[in-house]
């Protein structure tokens, strides 16, 4: 279980996660008022703590060399 809530996630992916969740959630109050809202939360906080459980299920890590060992 302590696999799954490892960080995974690299820097671009984080901030790919929280803009485009934030985009999400942002729709919901503008028009397009639909259960969607619901993923760009689940983006927004897999993007906020670096970790994502269908990555670990699935054995993906996007984070580059450098992050990996500490670099960056």
């Amino acid at each position: 279980m302590d696999s799954l809530f490892k960080r995974n996630a690299g820097k671009i992916d984080r901030i790919v996660r929280i803009i485009v969740g934030a985009i999400l959630i942002g729709n919901v109050f503008t028009g397009l008022q639909t259960p969607i809202g619901w993923l760009g939360v689940i983006l927004v906080v897999t993007g906020l703590f670096g970790t994502c459980p269908a990555y670990s299920i699935l054995g993906i890590n996007t984070k580059s060399l450098g992050e990996k060992v500490g670099l960056k």
